[in-house]
C-alpha cells in the first residue's frame, strides 16, 4: 500500500439548503483533499464492500462501500467488520453485562450474542458509508 495521491476536489463556500431554494452563491476556487478528509490512518484503513441488507437502519445498503480503519478502538456503539468463528460480518457492537451482542439494524435479523467460547475479532470499525444516489 502506498501513499496516497492528493485528490482536492472544489468546494462551496457555503452549505447548501435542504429545503426550500436560496440564491445562488459564486464557487469557492479552494478545494478539498478526500484523502485527508475521510482518512485518518492511511496504513489502516480500507474499503469494503457491503452484501446484504441486516444494516439498512443504519443507512447501509446492499453494494454500499465502508472505509474501515483498523487503527481505531472499538467501542459500545461502532459500526464494526467483525469475525465471528471465521465469518465476516458488519454490524453495531453492543458491550453489555451479560457480553458481546453485534446487533444489526434491520428488524427481520436477530441480535447475534456471542458465546463466551466464540473465537470473535473486531476487524475494524467503520467510519463512513460510500453509496450512490
Amino acid at each position: 500500500m502506498g501513499i496516497c495521491p492528493i485528490l482536492e476536489v472544489p468546494v462551496s463556500p457555503s452549505s447548501v439548503p435542504a429545503g426550500f431554494p436560496s440564491p445562488a452563491q459564486d464557487y469557492y476556487d479552494g478545494g478539498l483533499d478526500l484523502n485527508k478528509h475521510l482518512i485518518s490512518d492511511e496504513t489502516s484503513t480500507f474499503i469494503v464492500r457491503v452484501s446484504g441488507d441486516s444494516m439498512t437502519g443504519a443507512g447501509i445498503s446492499d453494494g454500499d462501500e465502508l472505509i474501515v480503519d483498523r487503527s481505531l478502538k472499538p467501542r459500545d456503539g461502532s459500526v464494526v467488520v467483525a469475525i465471528l468463528d471465521g465469518e465476516l460480518t458488519v454490524k453495531r457492537l453492543q458491550v453489555t453485562a451479560r457480553g458481546v451482542v453485534l446487533r444489526p439494524e434491520n428488524g427481520e435479523y436477530p441480535d447475534i450474542e456471542v458465546p463466551e467460547l466464540s473465537d470473535l475479532v473486531i476487524w475494524g470499525v467503520a467510519t463512513r458509508c460510500l453509496h450512490r444516489l
